[in-house]
């Protein structure tokens, strides 16, 4: 598989982030794709060139994402999005 080929392409409803710090704006991305009609997706472990990373702690990730999104945004948004892994993203091959 050549670099080419395992890249994506970020678009109004698909966000790369390379890894969740305490600095990522998780909440404001989260927010945008709620209040869009057709939603979007925010992949952890690709970073903005589209390069798949990966995460060195995928359960970690998770659980973090999920409080930061449960505690930081009000109203509640919880059953309005899906925690899941993948791992290979739609449109790689």
């Amino acid at each position: 598989m050549s670099n080419k080929s395992a890249r994506m392409l970020e678009t109004h409803r698909i966000e790369f982030k390379r890894e969740l710090t305490p600095e990522l704006d998780l909440e404001k991305e989260v927010i945008a794709f709620l209040n869009n009609p057709e939603g979007g997706f925010v992949y952890l472990g690709i970073d903005k060139n589209g390069q798949r990373l990966g995460v060195a702690d995928l359960d970690g990730d998770m659980l973090k994402a999920k409080d930061r999104i449960k505690h930081n945004i009000s109203p509640s948004a919880m059953g309005l999005f899906d925690l899941v892994e993948e791992e290979t993203p739609p449109g790689v091959h």
